[in-house]
């Protein structure tokens, strides 16, 4: 259990009493009631679609129009936009951080609140010395001077944080924090909060991840379908438990399709994909890229082969040499597709041949978000919807329909802009988009990163469905429970080469064991281990 400043008779920073908030004739809360205490960690969990971002709206300002009360400390408090929010000592540090990269870190802390001297000019020499005590305050160590743009994503994140706290914020709303963040980095956040609550800041902390809630929530609240589902002790709560609460009646529905059978494979049959020494070398290093470095690999045929391994294991540049995107590298080594040499040159040629890739970054590299689910899906296989260089709209709109129902993208319409979907539903356009193209070979990096339970259960169920009808798919996954519940075989990678093979009995020991390199009892393995 964590341990927390928040008792049951400690005075509430924030009360939210029957909060409700309707679009149109979708009700988004219905009747809410939400609390958290000084120094508490107060986990909000629920499906994409259950109210959470509503309700974090209205607590953050974004959202005006709504019923019942907002309470800060005991008293009423009424917003007209998020200035009045920050004013109340409520501050948000959202999923895609809120930072101009190339300003410094001083000047990101106090943007729009610069420190004068007395002839109006900006007292530099002030701002650095108050924004190098509040990273101080956290634990940091870094000159205030460096551009953001130079900083990893956690350090973005702390300064953040810090930035918050500058505004003497005493609730942080926390969205999916660690969505991007490295073990390391999320190891120094946490500590971070252990800080925060020591001194009686309170924390809404919004993540898909159970086991980050067990660690460092004193109290969780489930939403579904806007309402609240329950209120739990997060570490004292059976697992089975809380996913009953978020989905309702459809748990077992959505969890049955996990236990299905080891496929069987004649042993002489040829693979789909074989690699032999595959290496790539760069003409210049890139700093945190590790590409292949003699990698030998097999994938069959309606077979899911997982790739494991630590930050900076190589799984995503694996992927990316694959599809053609390591540009400017000189690759060497025998790669085979269907029993036939392949050469990767570019992602356009990868497609040709039958591979597609879902990329870890879908907002980023993966979707163009301000236009159509739409333009979106069709974007990879124009030559099926279009005729001498015209888009034919009927065939588009057949098209999209079939895709949209065949991965399960729930829209108003497939006119509305992808960027308006849930998390969840942009990365089923993702890989709608690939599948489009008729691939052989599906490669998906992070495939279920910031999506909710439901959707990544019936992205776990497409996969299966596809492997089903022949397909060979390669996953590359931070999430060992994700490799454990979906892949028939694990690879595990190190320092861009393949250190161990392990099977659909792994344990999570085991595959942690493989990606730092070693066997069970300590001993490093020179060659490649597999494992039945």
């Amino acid at each position: 259990m964590v341990t927390s400043a928040a008792t049951e008779e400690a005075p509430a920073l924030v009360e939210m009493v029957q909060i409700t908030k309707r679009f149109g004739g979708v009700l988004a809360c219905d009747r809410v009631d939400f609390t958290i205490a000084v120094g508490e960690v107060h986990a909000l969990l629920g499906e994409n679609g259950a109210g959470k971002s509503t309700l974090v709206n209205v607590l953050s300002g974004v959202i005006v129009d709504h019923q019942g009360e907002v309470r800060r400390s005991g008293r009423r408090v009424t917003f007209a936009g998020p200035s009045d929010a920050q004013s109340a000592g409520i501050a948000t540090i959202h999923q895609e951080l809120d930072l101009v990269l190339d300003l410094s870190i001083a000047e990101n802390m106090f943007l729009g609140r610069e420190p004068r001297t007395r002839w109006g000019t900006i007292d530099l020499r002030a701002m650095r010395r108050a924004a190098a005590a509040q990273l101080a305050r956290l634990g940091i160590d870094v000159d205030v001077d460096r551009l953001v743009r130079s900083l990893r994503v956690g350090e973005r994140q702390l300064v953040e944080i810090a930035r918050a706290l500058l505004l003497e914020a005493q609730v942080l709303i926390m969205d999916e924090p660690t969505a991007s963040l490295a073990d390391t980095e999320v190891t120094r956040l946490f500590e971070v909060i252990a800080a925060l609550r020591a001194d009686g800041v309170g924390v809404l902390y919004i993540s898909h991840r159970m086991d980050e809630i067990e660690a460092i929530a004193d109290r969780a609240t489930v939403l579904r379908n806007g309402a609240v589902a329950g209120s739990i002790v997060p570490d004292a709560t059976n697992r089975d438990a809380v996913i009953s609460l978020m989905v309702g009646s459809r748990k077992d529905a959505l969890f049955g399709a996990d236990e299905r059978p080891v496929p069987e494979r004649d042993p002489d049959a040829e693979p789909l994909l074989r690699l032999r020494n595959l290496t790539c070398r760069r003409r210049w290093s890139v700093p945190g890229r590790t590409d292949p470095d003699g990698i030998d690999l097999e994938v069959h045929g309606g077979e899911i082969v997982g790739l494991a391994g630590l930050m900076g294991a190589g799984r995503t540049e694996l992927l990316e040499t694959l599809f053609g995107a390591s540009t400017g590298a000189r690759i060497t080594g025998t790669v085979e597709l269907a029993g036939r040499p392949y050469r990767p040159r570019t992602p356009r040629h990868a497609l040709r041949a039958g591979l597609a890739f879902v990329p870890e970054d879908r907002r980023g590299s993966g979707l163009v978000l301000e236009h159509s689910v739409s333009d979106n899906l069709v974007l990879a296989a124009l030559h099926t919807v279009c005729r001498l260089g015209v888009v034919l709209g009927p065939a588009e709109r057949a098209t999209v329909g079939r895709e949209m129902a065949a991965v399960g993208v729930k829209a108003a319409s497939p006119r509305v802009a992808v960027g308006t979907l849930s998390g969840g539903n942009q990365q089923k356009v993702v890989v709608g988009r690939q599948l489009l193209t008729e691939p052989r070979l599906l490669m998906l990096d992070e495939p279920t990163r910031g999506v909710d339970i439901g959707a990544k259960v019936e992205i776990h169920r497409l996969l299966r469905q596809l492997a089903e009808q022949g397909m060979a798919i390669l996953v590359a996954s931070s999430e060992l429970p994700e490799l454990m519940g979906v892949c028939d075989r694990i690879v595990a990678l190190r320092g861009g080469r393949v250190v161990r093979e392990l099977g659909p009995q792994a344990t999570a020991d085991d595959i942690l064991a493989a990606s730092m390199g070693s066997l069970p009892d300590g001993n490093e393995p020179d060659e490649p281990v597999r494992q039945p």
